[in-house]
C-alpha cells in the first residue's frame, strides 16, 4: 500500500513515518521544506523515501501528492499554545484538514486517517472518549482542533473512510522541535510552574501513537474513531513521578482553576512584548484544567482493535524529556539540562533530550504506587489510566 503522509516532518509525523516503513507500505511525503526530511527521519535510519513539495493549505499540491496513493495519514497541523500564534493555528489547521480530507474522498483512498488530538473534546466534565462531543469556546489551538474535528466527522457521517484518532499529550525520543509537551516537564523540572492545578494530562508515548496510526490503515473498515490517550495522570500524579524520577523536591502549591486561567492570561499579555518563551500560558493551563480523564474501557478497545503495544502508552512516557540519566553525561552537564536558563534553547541541549533514556531505571519510577495526600492510586476513585 502506498501511503500519503502530511506532517511526516514532525514528532508524531516522523515516528508515524517510521511505523508505517516497518509494517511494509510505501510512504509519500507532502512537505513544504523537503531539506527537513532527512534530519527528520535519520534517527529511524530512514533515507530514500517520495517526497512531493508543497503547502497543504494548497489544494493543488495536495492533489499531486494524493494521486497514485491508496490511503493517507494526514497528521500536518500547527500545534502551538503560544498567544502570538494563534491566529495562524486557526487559519490552517481547519482549512489543512478542509483540503486534504476532500481530496483524499474525491480519490478514494482507504482508510483517511485524520489525527486529530484530545483537545478537540475540551472543556469536559466527563471523562473522553472517540464519542465524545465536540468541544465549544476553547482558546484558538483547542478550537483549531476542534473545528478540523467537525470536518472529519462530517465525512464519517456521510460514510466516507474516515479514522479519527486522537492522541494525548504526546511524549517520546527524536522530538525535531521540542515541543509544548517537553518544554512543559523541562519547565516542571526547572521549578517555573510550581503550580498544582486541577485536572491532568493523558500522557501518551509517541511510538505507540505511530504504532497505532500504522495498524489503522486496513481498507474496508470504514469510519472508525480510535482514543489514543495513554496514561492519564492528574497534576500532582504528573509531579509526584517526576520527583521520583530526579529526586527533586518541585514545590507545587495547591492553584484552584480560576488562579491558573488568570495567571495564564498575564503571562500571554506579558509574552507578546517579550522574545523568551515563557513556561506557561492561558492555552496551557486551560487544557490542563478542562481535561477530567479518559474513558478506559474506550482506550482499551482500540489498544485491542488496534493491536499496539500497551506498555508503551504508560511505562515510557518520561524517557524524552528527563536526561538526568543519560549514559555517557555527567551529573553537572544533566543539571544545565534542567536547569541552566538558556540551555533548553542550545543544539547539545537540544539533542540530549531527543535521545533515548536509559528505559528500564525510569520506568520503575514512572511504575511505583503514588503516595501522599491527595494521591490517586492506580484503579482507585478518579483515576483514568489507558495502559
Amino acid at each position: 500500500m502506498r501511503v500519503l503522509i502530511t506532517g511526516g516532518t514532525g514528532f508524531i509525523g516522523s515516528h508515524t513515518v517510521a511505523a508505517v516503513v516497518r509494517a511494509g507500505h510505501d510512504v509519500r511525503l507532502l512537505v513544504r521544506r523537503p531539506e527537513r526530511v532527512d534530519p527528520a527521519l535519520a534517527p529511524f535510519g530512514l533515507q530514500a523515501v517520495d517526497v512531493v513539495t508543497g503547502d497543504v493549505l494548497d489544494a493543488g499540491s495536495v492533489q499531486r501528492a494524493v494521486d497514485g496513493c491508496d490511503a493517507v495519514i494526514h497528521a500536518a497541523a500547527l500545534y502551538s499554545v503560544d498567544p502570538r500564534e494563534g491566529r495562524q493555528a486557526l487559519a490552517t489547521n481547519r482549512r489543512a484538514t478542509e483540503i486534504v480530507l476532500q481530496a483524499a474522498v474525491e480519490a478514494r483512498l482507504d482508510p483517511i486517517v485524520h489525527v486529530s488530538s484530545y483537545v478537540a473534546m475540551l472543556p469536559s466534565r466527563n471523562l473522553l472518549g472517540p464519542d465524545s462531543p465536540i468541544g465549544v469556546g476553547g482558546p484558538p489551538y483547542p478550537r483549531s482542533k476542534a473545528e478540523s474535528e467537525i470536518i472529519a466527522r462530517h465525512h464519517q457521517t456521510n460514510s466516507a473512510p474516515v479514522v479519527i484518532t486522537y492522541p494525548g499529550a504526546v511524549v517520546g525520543p527524536h522530538d525535531p522541535y521540542l515541543g509544548d509537551s517537553a518544554f512543559t516537564i523541562a519547565m516542571i523540572l526547572r521549578n517555573r510552574i510550581p503550580f498544582a492545578v486541577p485536572g491532568g494530562w493523558p500522557v501518551a508515548d509517541v511510538r505507540y501513537v505511530a504504532d497505532a496510526h500504522a495498524a489503522a490503515l486496513r481498507p474496508g473498515m470504514g469510519p472508525r474513531r480510535y482514543l489514543l490517550g495513554g496514561h492519564y495522570r492528574t497534576w500532582r500524579e504528573l509531579y509526584d513521578s517526576l520527583r521520583c524520577l530526579t529526586g527533586r523536591h518541585l514545590p507545587a502549591a495547591p492553584t484552584p482553576r480560576s488562579l491558573a486561567l488568570a495567571s495564564g492570561t498575564a503571562m500571554d499579555g506579558l509574552q507578546r512584548l517579550i522574545r523568551q518563551r515563557l513556561p506557561f500560558g492561558y492555552q496551557a493551563s486551560w487544557i490542563v484544567t478542562s481535561c477530567p480523564g479518559i474513558d478506559n474501557a474506550a482506550a482499551r478497545t482500540a489498544r485491542e482493535e488496534l493491536g499496539v503495544d500497551r506498555h508503551r502508552s504508560r511505562r515510557r512516557w518520561a524517557t524524552r524529556s528527563v536526561g538526568w540519566w543519560r549514559p555517557g553525561i555527567s551529573q553537572r552537564k544533566s543539571r544545565e539540562v534542567l536547569l541552566k536558563p538558556t540551555s533548553i534553547r542550545t543544539p547539545n541541549v537540544r539533542r540530549w533530550l531527543l535521545e533515548e533514556r536509559s528505559q528500564d531505571r525510569i520506568s520503575r519510577f514512572v511504575d511505583r504506587p503514588i503516595t501522599g495526600p491527595g494521591a490517586v492510586r492506580p484503579g482507585g476513585t478518579g483515576t483514568n489510566e489507558a495502559a
